[in-house]
């Protein structure tokens, strides 16, 4: 893929990228914010998703023109995930995932998954990979914020034992490029989630697919 350099390692995002879980996670979230008297327009709660949970509740409680404290971001936040939890019983691999991560593996590059889901939220989804396996892992209990910042994939580089500015993060947010920017990964961004790709490109991503294996020519 012209202008994409090779990578020395990739950073993937988890739902909506490799998974098919952002409908599922748009649910969770609105029921959540039912329960706790927010009102939560979809559209918004759609353009948040893959962001940092508790800072997703701030975003919503603040255009229902309310402040939350951070005990009641955090409360918001972990029942959203138990809502996710009780739905997300049977996710799927988005299309070209498996070939993607096959070339990965066999061209020796090493890869992780970076996501902003509490640890109880991702075994299920990494499940339905099917991978030969474990993969490595950093989640958003590794942090004290997640994405957009940086520090995510920062340690999910550090677990590889690569330099950030030798590593993709491949995503399908708009929260996943500006945390590979302000990482200063190559930001590659995929059609799979709630984000266009017009969206991806104005926020910095090097390239837009709208499967994975569309880039294993780049391997």
């Amino acid at each position: 893929m012209i202008g994409l350099p090779r990578p020395a390692a990739v950073v993937c995002d988890l739902d909506g990228t490799l998974v098919d879980t952002v409908p599922t996670r748009i649910t969770a979230w609105l029921r959540t914010f039912e329960e706790f008297g927010l009102p939560a327009d979809r559209g918004h709660v759609a353009s948040l998703i893959g962001s940092d949970g508790k800072w997703l509740a701030e975003q919503v409680a603040a255009s229902a023109s309310r402040a939350l404290s951070p005990p009641d971001a955090e409360a918001i936040d972990r029942r959203a995930g138990e809502i996710y939890g009780e739905l997300n019983t049977a996710p799927r691999p988005l299309p070209g995932v498996a070939a993607f991560l096959a070339a990965l593996d066999g061209a020796g590059i090493k890869w992780a998954i970076a996501t902003s889901s509490r640890p109880a939220q991702v075994g299920v989804s990494v499940a339905a990979l099917d991978l030969a396996q474990p993969p490595v892992i950093v989640d958003g209990q590794a942090v004290s914020r997640a994405k957009p910042e940086p520090d995510l994939l920062l340690a999910a580089a550090a677990a590889l034992g690569t330099a950030p500015d030798g590593c993709w993060c491949v995503g399908d947010s708009r929260w996943d490029v500006q945390a590979a920017i302000a990482a200063h990964m190559v930001p590659v961004g995929v059609t799979t989630g709630s984000a266009t790709a017009e969206e991806l490109r104005a926020d910095g991503a090097l390239a837009v697919v709208d499967r994975l294996d569309r880039l294993v020519g780049a391997l």
